[in-house]
């Protein structure tokens, strides 16, 4: 059995749910470098309709991540278009 190569939170999970990380001691690596950069600088509201904020629960729910990491990703492909 491998980690699984995958970053849905959901999915990873589950899978630590049912297994214990002593297993996989030959697949673990050392990092010194920090591997999340955190929060934003700066956080915007943006006011969303009832059925807009549902439709984004409802994608964020099946890709495992927040609502806002939704949000995030189609921020940056529409300033990189």
């Amino acid at each position: 059995m491998k980690i699984p190569d995958t970053d849905s939170i959901r999915e990873l999970a589950d899978f630590w749910d049912t297994h214990d990380l002593t297993d996989f001691d030959n697949e673990l690596e050392e990092v010194t470098d920090p591997v999340f950069s955190g929060r934003p600088a700066t956080a915007v509201r943006v006011p969303l309709s009832a059925d807009e904020l549902r439709a984004v629960r409802v994608i964020a729910a099946s890709r495992g991540v927040e609502e806002a990491a939704v949000i995030r990703e189609w921020v940056r492909e529409k300033l990189h278009h």
